[in-house]
């Protein structure tokens, strides 16, 4: 049966065009919905991020106002000066200390007479009496100072005091004797007390350390601890020679009676946990030198630093700590090295025979009394005295925290601090410093963050950590807007808040950037994927293609 050649070229051109349209078809899906789809399902989800903020918060220029009122008990001003009250006085003063970085301090200072409240309260014969009264009368916020002027004849102050510095938030000065202007002449005074009772260039300038280059090598050692979320303290007694010593302390009472309450006062500053230890056969690791003099035993000054090692060793609580650990330590010498004392690096004694290592905590050692000629019971039973040894550990605790004695001017008079080891007006001066630390730490972390995030686009940003991101800008420039309100307690909070917020962001477990593929080994996955199926579409275009352009070429044929 002959076959027609007509049906045959038709069949032939029939199933080359169902191969065009099959290969075409293929490409559409591939190109259309394949590519995308993929792009679509393999991309890093990126939340958005707050750059311009973050870039803007980099460029910190604090202003720091601080609420000064001025007033005036009757008698302390005369006639024609009374009758300007009441007024208000504005003072700043900048301090440039980079280019990105400046404090501005602000002081408004208001001036008015005294209440009947606060009048009688000066009217005590006590001044200590008239501090305790006169805080519920000023209500005082924190971070604000109020200074009561008295007639200079006035008998609340010994004759030879001109200024009292209580342990509240006020401070008394005696009006000066014989000035035209006394208003003009208080401005000297009124400085003197914001030195001594507020911030200071220094203690923000410590607190601002990350951004500030160090003028000496390991000056950042003398600063005080960074601020943190929480800090763990732990006392421990080492008792190198247990078989001739049965040491005895009651640490759980001291802590009740001394650590408490200062831990109460500095509550809003972070959070504490305390704890104590002894330690068995627990030597300094250092030897110390004979003095036959004395017949006793010496540490040096330069031999102090070789002690913490060996001792931290032993210590064990700081490696399973989240928080900056304090150790306090009270070392009973063994009974071949005692006494021992500790020498200065001029060679005098030091009187608390203690020394601190800042940022870390402190070492005492306490000797006990010389053994009795014919004493033979052996371990001796020692009882320490407490009261002394937290007397040295706390003033310790103080330097740590930066809680450093101002120098007071001539015939100041400076109140104890009482039970609680710490001054109101002392805790706004550390308040001041840990928000601004806090939000220099918040600018910092946010800007690296940002870095990362930029220069490895391949990490995921959930939304969870953009929620924390902006909640860590907006509440810096909370903090920031507040310290120039000067509120300083809701900029504090805010401050914490923000730091919080910043370290969640930046240490969340998404981020590791060793959980992303390069995007070199990506397509390194991917094409041995895709190859197999693009070969073949690619190969049929290109076909199709051709046999497009030889149509276009060939010449028409002439019947």
């Amino acid at each position: 049966m002959a076959v027609d050649a007509n049906a045959v070229a038709a069949m032939d051109a029939a199933e080359k065009a169902r191969g065009k349209y099959a290969a075409l078809s293929f490409a559409t899906i591939a190109i259309v919905v394949g590519l995308p789809l993929w792009w679509k399902t393999t991309e890093t989800y990126r939340a958005s991020l707050p750059y311009s903020e973050i870039a803007e918060l980099d460029t910190l220029m604090f202003q720091l106002t601080v609420p000064i009122s001025v007033v005036f008990a009757k008698g302390a001003l005369l006639g024609d000066q009374e009758r300007k009250l009441p007024f208000r006085n504005v003072q700043e003063m900048e301090t440039p200390l980079n280019p990105q970085t400046s404090v501005t301090s602000r002081y408004e200072v208001s001036y008015r007479r005294t209440t009947t409240q606060e009048e009688k309260a000066l009217s005590q014969s006590s001044v200590q009496e008239a501090d305790d009264m006169l805080l519920p009368a000023q209500g005082a916020p924190v971070g604000s100072l109020t200074i009561y002027v008295i007639p200079h004849s006035s008998t609340l102050l010994p004759q030879e005091t001109t200024m009292y510095i209580g342990k509240h938030r006020s401070a008394i000065v005696r009006a000066p004797q014989g000035a035209k202007d006394t208003l003009a002449a208080l401005n000297t005074q009124v400085k003197q007390v914001t030195q001594v009772m507020s911030f200071t260039p220094e203690s923000i300038t410590g607190a601002l350390s990350d951004r500030i280059p160090m003028s000496q090598p390991g000056a950042e050692w003398k600063r005080p601890l960074k601020s943190s979320l929480g800090y763990e303290i732990t006392f421990s007694l080492l008792n190198p020679d247990p078989k001739a010593h049965n040491v005895h302390w009651d640490i759980e009472g001291a802590i009740s009676r001394y650590v408490k309450p200062l831990l109460g006062k500095l509550s809003s500053l972070a959070e504490f946990s305390v704890d104590s230890q002894i330690l068995y056969y627990a030597a300094l690791g250092v030897m110390p030198r004979f003095d036959a003099s004395s017949s006793s035993y010496i540490l040096s000054a330069h031999s102090l630093p070789h002690v913490i090692n060996p001792v931290e060793a032993r210590l064990g609580s700081s490696a399973a700590s989240l928080f900056p650990v304090l150790n306090f330590l009270l070392y009973v010498p063994e009974r071949l090295h005692s006494p021992l004392y500790i020498q200065d690096k001029d060679g005098a004694a030091v009187p608390t025979n203690a020394f601190h290592s800042p940022r870390w905590g402190g070492i005492m050692v306490y000797n006990i009394e010389p053994e009795a000629a014919n004493e033979t019971s052996f371990p001796r039973r020692v009882d320490v005295d407490m009261v002394w040894v937290m007397e040295v550990f706390l003033a310790q605790l103080r330097l740590l925290f930066g809680i450093l004695p101002g120098s007071l001017p001539d015939g100041a008079v400076l109140e104890s601090s009482g039970n609680e080891g710490l001054s109101d007006w002392e805790l706004d001066r550390l308040l001041w410093a840990r928000a601004v630390e806090n939000v220099a730490t918040v600018s910092t972390t946010l800007t690296s963050l940002a870095q990362l995030l930029d220069k490895i686009s391949n990490i995921v940003i959930k939304d969870d950590v953009a929620s924390q991101v902006y909640h860590a800008v907006e509440s810096a420039q909370k903090a920031m807007q507040e310290l120039e309100l000067g509120h300083l307690d809701s900029a504090f909070q805010a401050s914490k808040d923000a730091i919080t917020a910043s370290e969640r962001a930046f240490f969340d477990p998404s981020l590791l950037h060793l959980l992303y593929f390069p995007d070199d080994q990506k397509f390194a996955i991917y094409i041995p994927l895709f190859l197999p199926m693009a070969v073949p579409i690619l190969l049929s275009l290109v076909k199709i293609l051709k046999e497009a352009k030889q149509k276009k070429k060939a010449p028409m044929k002439m019947d």
